[in-house]
């Protein structure tokens, strides 16, 4: 007959009818037996922890970075965004370099223009008719003839700057505090709304092309109305604010015409250069004038002050 193997239950028995001695030494040999198995169980258990912990950082992060992005979307502004110019191709940012470029040399021509008048007093009706001459001469020369185009836009804006001479005259003779303070007024204003269409997805203002022309088309019939009838000094300001609204939608406005046409193909920097360059005067002119009537309504109510 084959041995009997010792059941659990005679174990148990065993273990019970035991001294306390070996009722010790027995549960230390369990403890010792059981304690790799704790071991393992409490590293299973910090590892699902720190598993647990970092999906937790990971769906925390993925959220705040989709917030974010749908915030900048439906913002539609950011610091990314400043930095984004993949609408833009690189042959239209070097279109939109010479533009700019075209721009400054025009507007220095016409500073050489109106010191000219301050100089000599020689802006007036006939410069004006000149630069109109000018402007028309430009477009109808082809445009493969860059040089004498360019010459053409110097040109105008020579007399252009002549002719708003005798009111850049006035602003020197009052206070020439107020032309600096309109030409830095008049640059920051078109750098601002420059960037806002540069940055701006393609497009999105050309649909104010409609509102400026209609808006254009009032302003003058409001100075034909005005030149008939005559009008007192709040139809005149009224013109005067209305038109810089107008221009200053015109800057926005025109700037993404420029990059659109440049798309497709047209690269014409002079054109789009005197385009700028007709906005930047058109804005400087009323923000001057704006500055002047201030000025002179605060100087006459310091001499009434003095008198009474």
């Amino acid at each position: 007959m084959p041995p009997r193997r010792p059941s659990l239950f005679t174990g148990r028995a065993k273990s019970r009818n035991a001294s306390p001695s070996n009722r010790n030494s027995i549960q230390k040999r369990r403890l010792g037996e059981d304690e790799p198995a704790a071991h393992t169980l409490r590293a299973c258990e910090r590892r699902g922890s720190i598993r647990e912990g970092r999906e937790g950082e990971r769906e925390m992060d993925a959220f705040y970075s989709a917030s974010s992005a749908y915030g900048a979307a439906a913002s539609g502004w950011g610091y990314d965004s400043l930095k984004n110019f993949r609408q833009i191709s690189p042959a239209v940012q070097s279109h939109l370099k010479l533009v700019y470029l075209t721009l400054c040399v025009a507007l220095a021509a016409s500073a050489v223009g109106a010191y000219l008048h301050i100089a000599l007093n020689i802006g007036g009706m006939l410069t004006m008719l000149g630069c109109v001459g000018s402007i028309a001469w430009l477009f109808a020369v082809p445009v493969y003839e860059e040089r004498k185009r360019f010459g053409l836009l110097l040109t105008a804006a020579l007399l252009e700057g002549t002719s708003i001479g005798p009111l850049i005259k006035v602003a020197v003779d009052f206070d020439p505090s107020i032309l600096v303070t309109a030409f830095v007024g008049t640059a920051i204003a078109f750098g601002c709304f420059t960037c806002a269409a540069i940055v701006a997805k393609r497009r999105e203002y050309l649909y104010l092309g409609g509102l400026l022309s209609s808006g254009l088309s009032i302003l003058l019939w409001l100075q034909l109305a005005a030149s008939i009838f005559g009008h007192g000094t709040s139809s005149f300001m009224f013109e005067v604010y209305f038109g810089l609204l107008i221009f200053l939608g015109y800057m926005v406005y025109d700037t993404q015409e420029i990059i659109e046409r440049a798309h497709h193909g047209d690269m014409d920097y002079i054109k789009h250069a005197l385009t700028l360059f007709t906005d930047f005067v058109a804005v400087l002119v009323r923000i001057l004038v704006v500055m002047l009537k201030n000025a002179s309504d605060k100087s006459e109510e310091k001499k009434r002050k003095k008198r009474s």
